[in-house]
């Protein structure tokens, strides 16, 4: 093996050997003649990407750091929603640098997900405490989106006054931070929500408005008393959400006290970096009462089959997956990683430490604010927390004090109408609050002021000042040193399943490895602590990767353009949609507004479909999975007035490359449609096929499954779209950063800027030729997979040449029929052999669905395949009567260590055959500390937080 060689280092099957003994398990005599028989060749890539030849990893290692040395980390007192913030040494090195962490899947299946259950279970307590409200979700993307799934939330909670009303305005306060006023005009004008903005002091509320949004400080700073407007606005029926700073909440009052119905914003400041705009956790917090409507999802706390604590996913039948086109949000990927470092954040701090943090930014900026004053200058927000607005004296020029400030290597913020703010944050010290005292005097030609002692007092009315305590559980009292801490995170690790333990056979999630290589970039200090309104001219690196990674994602889609600001897949499917809406109203042919989807699309497409108001048409698929094309070509000729689209997943979610392609494309483009792909399968693509050849006018990708950045336990994500050259003109902007609101769908001009280096660097690592081995070989593992399961248990869907692309569905339902065993139990049992379980009953009902991807080993296979056989084994089993139907391994797994190490033991199995089926287990053996968690109690008694008593 060529060890510099990166792509065998990412490639899980690297010798000839094991290739060629896979090859013939398959029946084939190449990888080539493999993909002859699973890709259609009217598709095929004529000749090969051209892309940088790929770099070993200490090339890359020298390169990104060149890259980064042209950022300039300059101290940005900009504010408007990110703020410098200090990680815990023991988090980033315990949790952000941690396979244990990163690598692993959301967790669907509780068993094996305790560990970050119970850390989100704990960023979930936070928010409740801090913004006073009983319910939160495990957070959302950004606080623009979680904005907009406010508006959203509100209108689908319309009281039958208010619909028979049509009440159909969405009040905003023109102080909102102005990415998240972009957002939601982006996100409400396609579902016939106008929104009104104003001053919420002379707000003319009325009948026709179903909801307001207002920002707690607000976009200027200042700390403002909603009390009479939140009253005023649930007089007449209208429900209130307030974007809330959560540093904040530890010294205000939080919304939930004076009548809020929802709190969102973002947890950046608990600890996670700026990365020039992203990602960080978006948080979401409502009344109990919208439990069924709430976006995302609920970590619950539930019970075992023992009847011990246990957790889980509360209310799961909210997931867009499952409702389709009757979800209320799209929302699917999360930023559960760094939600889980900001519950730990609050953890090792506590609510003294967080008092401490809190009131020293508030001090600060007070003290600045009155030296200030001595000098002559204007503080016009009479109650703030940690932001000032400053207004100079008439000899002072601003272009003069922007100059200087930038000389001292500080960046602040410029209104329009030449007032300057200032954002203390966390990382601010004396020294620095006498640099900018410097900059101020010095341009006002005055004798410069010291700050010797900053004095320990509130500059706030009392009457905003926060009474009530929060964070009295133990949890927030135990971890206060780094010891502590660090065995309280291992604790949690160990308790969860990751890439770390075992191969993930998930379909449709493409589980593959994230190399340390691509990783180490993140802990830059020049990638992280930059803020996305920072001068252009100090993000030098940042926007070469940015212009070399989005012409690498147009050549490997075939398309001609691309945003990178969606913070997520989904988020991206609405992007792709909101472009192709644009683009048909640019032409006169906004009526157009049905969109056909195959029942093998993506799980959020109707979903996202609906958000961006489009009406959805299903179109059925064959008994092969096989999209019918005499279906799709009667309804498209049926809506051809009307059609606005088609989402076509390709290969499709059945895990085939069907045939008919580019006809399906030809039939949406001659009734006047646009062709959106989703690229969530991209994996099956990159280096053989392309949307562009396809045919495609849209595609969105998914980087966490594609293109190798973590999945985080649920996010974060990154949702980048790339479309045709006639859809450019509608690709997003941003009010700061470009001047102009058009298609915004993100806080950040770039998104979650802070994981393209990931991608950046698999595809520079990588190159044209390891990109398209790795396609290969992710489709040779998942054709042996079929090979040596299908006898088993059987493969639903195959393509023409009975092959399946890079996953495969494996049958369930007769073994159902036949043991009562069904797949659930299946994916319980997987548990007991170390190993998480594929994606349970989707697409299909009945089945789990497996991909193997490129990154494992002909090894790691196989032992899934012999762990397959022998739960097949078991089944048998229980079918032939040797097994009780009721009381077997499969209707009881997991068996948690617990159970195994009791002195009781009343199965009529033995513990060997429940914790050691294979004798392989007793040298690696995942233990487990819950039994099959109940599900039902769960929803039954919707437990979201640590309870105060604790």
């Amino acid at each position: 093996m060529e060890t510099n060689k990166f792509a065998n280092r990412h490639i899980g099957v690297t010798t000839d050997e094991d290739k060629a003994a896979m090859l013939q398990t398959v029946g084939v005599k190449s990888t080539d003649e493999l993909i002859d028989q699973i890709i259609p060749s009217n598709i095929r890539l004529r000749k090969p990407l051209h892309l940088p030849a790929p770099m070993t990893e200490r090339e890359f290692a020298e390169h990104i750091a060149e890259l980064a040395s042209k950022n300039k980390i300059f101290t940005s007192y900009i504010g408007m929603g990110w703020y410098d913030t200090v990680c815990p040494a023991p988090i980033l090195r315990n949790v952000f640098e941690n396979p244990s962490w990163y690598t692993s899947y959301t967790p669907y299946q509780a068993e094996v997900s305790q560990g970050r259950l119970e850390a989100l279970f704990n960023f979930q307590t936070v928010i409740c405490e801090l913004t006073g409200m009983p319910l939160t979700n495990c957070s959302l993307l950004d606080e623009a989106t979680a904005a907009a799934e406010a508006a959203t939330m509100l209108f689908h909670t319309l009281s039958r006054e208010q619909v028979k009303n049509e009440a159909n305005q969405l009040f905003v306060d023109e102080n909102v931070f102005e990415s998240t006023l972009a957002v939601i005009q982006t996100r409400m004008a396609p579902q016939g929500i106008e929104v009104v903005t104003g001053n919420y002091r002379e707000a003319a509320l009325s009948g026709k408005m179903f909801g307001a949004i207002l920002q707690y400080p607000d976009g200027n700073g200042a700390v403002n008393d909603y009390k009479d407007f939140v009253a005023a606005a649930h007089a007449e029926g209208i429900r209130v959400a307030v974007a809330a700073d959560l540093m904040s909440l530890v010294l205000l009052t939080p919304p939930g006290e004076w009548g809020a119905d929802i709190v969102f914003g973002t947890s950046q400041r608990f600890g996670i970096p700026m990365f020039y705009g992203g990602p960080s956790a978006a948080y979401f917090a409502t009344k109990d009462e919208y439990k069924r409507m709430i976006p995302g999802r609920i970590i619950g706390l539930s019970v075992d089959a023992y009847g011990h604590p246990a957790y889980r996913l509360a209310l799961q039948t909210r997931e867009q997956h499952i409702k389709r086109e009757k979800a209320t949000s799209n929302i699917c990927t999360a930023q559960a990683l760094l939600a889980t470092m900001a519950g730990f954040y609050a953890v090792y701090h506590g609510a003294e430490g967080l008092t401490d943090i809190a009131s020293r930014i508030h001090r600060y900026a007070g003290f600045l604010a009155g030296e200030l004053e001595k000098l002559g200058y204007k503080q016009l927000n009479t109650n703030f927390f940690d932001t000032l607005k400053i207004e100079l004296p008439t000899h002072v020029p601003v272009n003069t004090l922007c100059e200087i400030a930038l000389e001292c290597n500080i960046n602040l913020r410029y209104f329009e109408e030449g007032h300057v703010g200032i954002s203390i944050d966390e990382t601010t010290r004396p020294e620095h609050i006498n640099i900018l005292l410097q900059i101020f005097s010095g341009v006002a030609g005055l004798a410069n002021p010291s700050a010797t002692d900053i004095p320990a007092k509130m500059y706030l009315d009392r009457a905003f000042l926060r009474t009530s305590s929060f964070l009295q559980q133990d949890t927030f009292k135990k971890y206060r040193t780094e010891t502590e801490l660090m065995r309280y995170i291992k604790r949690l690790e160990r308790r969860d399943i990751s890439l770390a333990h075992s191969m993930i056979p998930l379909g449709s999630c493409t589980m593959k490895l994230n190399a340390a290589s691509e990783l180490l970039p993140l802990l830059n200090p020049a990638f992280q602590n930059i803020h996305p309104y920072a001068p252009v001219d100090q993000v030098n690196g940042y926007m070469e990767l940015i212009e070399s990674l989005s012409s690498y994602l147009i050549e490997i889609t075939g398309l001609k353009g691309v945003t990178l600001q969606p913070n997520s897949g989904a988020a991206g499917e609405y992007t792709g949609l909101r472009i192709i809406r644009a683009y048909l109203e640019s032409i006169g042919q906004g009526h157009r507004h049905v969109v056909l989807l195959p029942a093998s699309a993506h799980g959020t497409n109707p979903a996202s479909a609906i958000q961006c108001g489009f009406t959805t048409v299903t179109v059925r698929c064959d008994e092969k999975g096989n999209i019918d094309l005499t279906d799709f070509r009667t309804k498209a000729e049926e809506q051809k007035d009307v059609l606005a689209a088609s989402m076509i997943t390709y290969p499709s979610t059945h895990g085939i490359f069907e045939t008919d392609i580019k006809e399906m494309c030809d039939i949406v483009h001659a009734c006047g449609g646009q062709v959106y792909m989703d690229g969530a399968n991209m994996n099956a693509q990159v280096g053989l096929t392309s949307p562009g050849v396809i045919g495609a006018d849209v595609c969105h990708l998914n980087l966490h499954k594609t293109f190798a950045s973590p999945h985080g336990g649920g996010g974060p994500g990154v949702g980048p779209v790339c479309v045709a050259e006639h859809l450019l003109p509608f690709l997003p902007s941003h009010p700061v950063t470009f001047g102009n609101s058009r298609n915004t769908v993100a806080s950040a001009p770039y998104g979650s800027a802070g994981i393209l280096p990931i991608t950046y660097a698999y595809i520079r690592l990588m190159g044209a030729d390891g990109l398209t081995e790795a396609t290969r070989i992710a489709m040779l593992n998942a054709n042996y997979l079929a090979e040596r399961l299908k006898e088993a248990y059987g493969i639903v869907y195959t393509g023409a040449n009975e092959r399946v692309g890079h996953e495969l569905i494996l049958e369930c339902r007769v073994l159902k029929e036949r043991s009562g065993i069904d797949e659930n139990d299946i994916a319980k049992r997987l548990m007991d052999f170390g190993y998480h379980a594929p994606t349970l009953s989707f697409p299909v009902h009945g089945t789990l669905m497996v991909e193997p991807t490129e990154s494992e080993s002909k090894e790691e296979l196989d032992r899934f395949v012999e762990v397959m056989e022998c739960i097949r084994r078991e089944i048998d089993e229980v079918e032939s009567g040797i097994a009780s139907k009721e009381d077997n391994v499969l209707k009881n797994a997991p068996h948690p260590e617990y159970e195994v190490a009791a002195d009781e033991w009343n199965h009529s199995y033995s513990r060997s055959k429940a914790a050691f089926p294979l004798e392989w287990l007793h040298d690696n053996k995942f233990w487990i500390n819950v039994a099959r968690v109940n599900n039902a109690y769960g929803d039954r008694n919707l437990v979201p937080t640590l309870c105060s008593c604790q």
